[in-house]
C-alpha cells in the first residue's frame, strides 16, 4: 500500500528540480520538419536567439527524418536558419524524398523533393508586459515544386506532370513558464493553407484556416541538460486537388485526419546550442477507397481502400545552432 509518509519526501524532490528552472531560460531555436523555430511540426511565436550586442543571430541548422516508408516513402529534411534582433527569421529547408514500397500507391510520391522557404516575425514577446504574457508572432511557408500527390494524379489522368506551390500564413501565440508548481510550454495557433500534409499530401482544394498547437513539460535532467515529452497538432484541409476523381463511391470526399506527433526533445536548459527529438506521429491510415477493375464481367470492379500506412511513423531531428 503507498504511504503518504513517503510521499512527502517525493514531493520535496520534485519540486527541488522542478524550481532548478527558475534560474534558467530555454531558448526555442529548435528547428521544426520545415524550419521554422518550434516543435517537431508546429511553428511557435519564438525566433533564432541573436547574442546580446549582435544583430544577426549564429545561422541554425537542422536535419529531420520521418519514416513512412510503407507508403509515402522517407523523407529527410536539411534547413537552415537565420534570425535577426530576435525579432525575425527567415530560412530554407530542402525536402528530400525516397519513394515507398506499396505497389498500388507509393508511385503518388515518386518525386525526389520540394523547396521550403519560411520567414517569421514577433509582435510581442513572450513575458514582454508581465511574467505571464504569451508571445505572439506571425509567419508564413511557401512550397515550390510540389508534385506529390496532386501533381502524380495529374500525370495520370492527363499524362501532364505538373508542380504545385503552396503556402501557409499562420499566426502563433506561445507561453513558457519555467517555475514550480509545474514548468510547461504551451502553443496555439491559426493558419490558413493550401496544403494537405505539409505538402506531402499534396493541393488541397482551397485556402482553409487550420488549428494547431502543442504542449510540453520540460524535465531537468542534469548537466544542464533538460528532456521535453512533447505533443503537437494540426488540423489539415479536408480536400486534395485531383484525388476525388479517384474516390468510389462517386461524390465521397477523402478523410484526411488531424496530424499529430508525440515527441522528447533533448536540449540544453541555458543559453542551448543543439536539440534532438525523436517520437511518433499520427498522419493517415484509410482515406476512402477506389474503384479497380477485375478484368472480368462479374464483378467488374473491386472495392480497395487507399490506406496510407502512416498512423504510427518514427521521426527524428537534431537542430545545432552555432
Amino acid at each position: 500500500m503507498f504511504k503518504l509518509s513517503t510521499l512527502k519526501p517525493l514531493t520535496a524532490v520534485v519540486s527541488l528540480a522542478l524550481a532548478s528552472f527558475a534560474t534558467v531560460r530555454i531558448h526555442a531555436q529548435n528547428l521544426t520538419l520545415e524550419g521554422q523555430t518550434g516543435g517537431f511540426i508546429t511553428p511557435t511565436a519564438y525566433v533564432v536567439l541573436s547574442e546580446k550586442g549582435h544583430t544577426w543571430s549564429h545561422p541554425a541548422v537542422g536535419y529531420h527524418f520521418v519514416n513512412a516508408s510503407k507508403v509515402i516513402g522517407y523523407v529527410h529534411t536539411f534547413s537552415i536558419e537565420e534570425g535577426i534582433a530576435n525579432r525575425f527569421e527567415f530560412g530554407y529547408t530542402r525536402s528530400v524524398h525516397t519513394g515507398g514500397n506499396d505497389p498500388s500507391f507509393s508511385r503518388l510520391w515518386d518525386y525526389p523533393g520540394m523547396n521550403v522557404f519560411n520567414g517569421k516575425v514577433v509582435g510581442i514577446k513572450d513575458g514582454q508586459f508581465g511574467p505571464w504574457t504569451p508571445g505572439i508572432g506571425a509567419g508564413f511557408v511557401v512550397r515550390t515544386n510540389d508534385k506529390f500527390v496532386s501533381g502524380a494524379l495529374n500525370q495520370l489522368e492527363t499524362g501532364k506532370l505538373k508542380s504545385y506551390t503552396n503556402g501557409d500564413i499562420y499566426v502563433a501565440v506561445t507561453k513558457t513558464w519555467l517555475h514550480p508548481p509545474l514548468p510547461f510550454l504551451v502553443n496555439l495557433g491559426w493558419k490558413a493553407t493550401n496544403a494537405s500534409i505539409y505538402g506531402l499530401g499534396g493541393q488541397s482544394t482551397r485556402l482553409s484556416g487550420r488549428l494547431f498547437g502543442g504542449l510540453g513539460i520540460p524535465l531537468p535532467l542534469g548537466h544542464n541538460l533538460a528532456a521535453v515529452p512533447a505533443v503537437g497538432f494540426t488540423q489539415e484541409p479536408p480536400q486534395v486537388v485531383n484525388l476525388k476523381p479517384i474516390l468510389f463511391p462517386p461524390g465521397t470526399g477523402a478523410h484526411i485526419p488531424t496530424t499529430m506527433d508525440y515527441a522528447i526533445r533533448v536540449t540544453q536548459k541555458d543559453n542551448p546550442h543543439f536539440a534532438f527529438d525523436i517520437g511518433m506521429g499520427h498522419v493517415a491510415g484509410v482515406i476512402g477507397t477506389t474503384a479497380v477493375p477485375t478484368g472480368v464481367a462479374n464483378p467488374p470492379y473491386v472495392l480497395v481502400p487507399i490506406d496510407l500506412k502512416a498512423n504510427k511513423v518514427i521521426g527524428t531531428g537534431l537542430s545545432i545552432r552555432y
